[in-house]
């Protein structure tokens, strides 16, 4: 099947054809015409399947022009580097057409974000904080959306996004084509559906899971943080030149420690990003990690599900994810299209439980590699990586204290002072015999 098969307008097979896209993937094939039927559609499949083109295409196909300048078709997404990415794509799917897109996500001046949404939209892209700020106010009318997609509704709960997506739906029409997409489908996003989709219709492909031919996966066993960096600083050396590698941290402190070991002999080629970095530090970094720039990125996992960065050849995770699922989202950022790709993952001894849980949703082992001799380990660990002390058993009763004194000690004597109330009649009558009178 080519795109040519599916039932597209002309301006949107000019535009595929120019950007070189031929042949559909499984969940753009497979749910085109699901959503051109307009049933609520639940899309299921991993990252970098093409989700993204999977819901614009239907969406585009069916958007009809019309003079309101209220937009027809709203997109929400979970990070502001993913508004970015889904606006890139509407412009380039609608370059023969006159459909105008615009973004708006939080942690930047609202009042140009308004300024935009009033000049006229046909699709809004945005995370929910944003678009229900500017519904709240009466800039964005949501009452003109036909189409509805929330994408990657699972990291969009996960990230606490609930309240607001409840809220949103109250601005919308009940009369709607909701599109839901995800990668995993738990059963608090399971139950979240059932209450918000009119009897959908479930497309799934490339379950989050499945065996990933094309990566070769591999794992090596340190025992701690800086163990971990003298192994990653020798796999970096040995990667090719313009090899682009992502490197998974579990948190913001971690990926900012680890930048500082790596800054002194990466220089310039090295790269980090999370959610506490400004806005135009985040898309400065992924842009430069996209043309090759730099070659080395430090991220979190809001990175896994937050952009597309394309040719990445290398994912290592530096330390282990708590959550499976979260593992397979970062190693689908390489072995994309017809391109191989190498996962690399970083195990210590308390992370058997995780490996176990790993290995169990994609039903293989990881096999693990010896680490080269010329790799020195430490035992040094740093004071994050310190056990916590915890007392096992009840809490033990006091006994109490006999032969002590009461609470309170005896005042002095500057401190026994009384405040008695001034009674000028008496002072007048002890100073001059008699009280002094007012003359008339």
């Amino acid at each position: 099947m080519t795109f040519r098969d599916l039932n597209l307008k002309k301006p949107l097979w000019n535009a595929l054809d120019e950007l070189g896209y031929v042949t559909p993937t499984t969940i753009q094939s497979a749910g085109f015409n699901v959503m051109m039927s307009g049933k609520d559609t639940i899309g299921i499949a991993q990252t970098g399947t093409g989700k993204t083109l999977a819901y614009l295409l239907p969406c585009l196909c069916m958007w009809k022009f019309s003079k309101e300048p209220h937009p027809q078709i709203l997109i929400i997404v979970p990070t502001r580097e993913l508004v970015a990415q889904v606006v890139s794509e509407v412009e380039k799917l609608t370059v023969h057409m006159n459909v105008a897109v615009g973004g708006v996500y939080g942690g930047t001046n609202m009042n140009t974000q308004a300024a935009m949404v009033l000049q006229g939209l046909d699709v809004l892209v945005g995370t929910p904080g944003r678009i229900l700020d500017l519904a709240a106010i009466g800039t964005l009318q949501l009452k003109h959306a036909k189409k509805v997609v929330i994408d990657e509704v699972d990291e969009t709960l996960s990230l606490g996004f609930r309240p607001q997506l409840l809220r949103i739906f109250e601005f919308l029409p009940n009369k709607r084509q909701n599109m839901v997409f995800s990668a995993t489908l738990s059963e608090e996003v399971s139950n979240f559906l059932d209450d918000y989709l009119t009897t959908p219709v479930r497309v799934e492909a490339a379950r989050a899971g499945s065996s990933i031919d094309k990566i070769d996966q591999t794992a090596y066993r340190a025992p701690n943080f800086l163990s971990k960096v003298a192994l990653l600083q020798h796999l970096l050396v040995q990667t090719p030149i313009e090899s682009k590698v992502l490197v998974f941290v579990s948190s913001r402190t971690l990926a900012d420690l680890l930048y500082e070991e790596l800054e002194p002999s990466l220089a310039e080629s090295l790269g980090v990003i999370h959610s506490n970095k400004a806005q135009n530090f985040r898309f400065n970094t992924v842009q430069n990690f996209q043309s090759g720039a730099i070659n080395v990125l430090i991220a979190t996992d809001l990175i896994a599900r937050g952009i597309d960065v394309t040719d990445v050849s290398h994912v290592i995770n530096f330390d282990i994810p708590e959550s499976p699922e979260n593992y397979i989202h970062r190693i689908g950022r390489t072995g994309r299209a017809d391109k191989n790709g190498v996962a690399i993952t970083f195990v210590s001894e308390k992370d058997q439980a995780a490996l176990q849980a790993i290995e169990a949703l994609m039903q293989k082992e990881l096999s693990f590699t010896e680490v080269p001799e010329e790799v020195s380990f430490t035992m040094e660990i740093l004071e994050f990586e310190k056990p916590k002390l915890v007392v096992p058993g009840k809490l033990i009763k006091l006994p109490k204290r006999e032969n002590v004194g009461p609470s309170f000690h005896e005042k002095k004597a500057k401190n026994k002072k009384v405040n008695v109330r001034y009674d000028h009649k008496k002072a007048m009558q002890e100073k001059y015999g008699k009280p002094k009178r007012k003359r008339n």
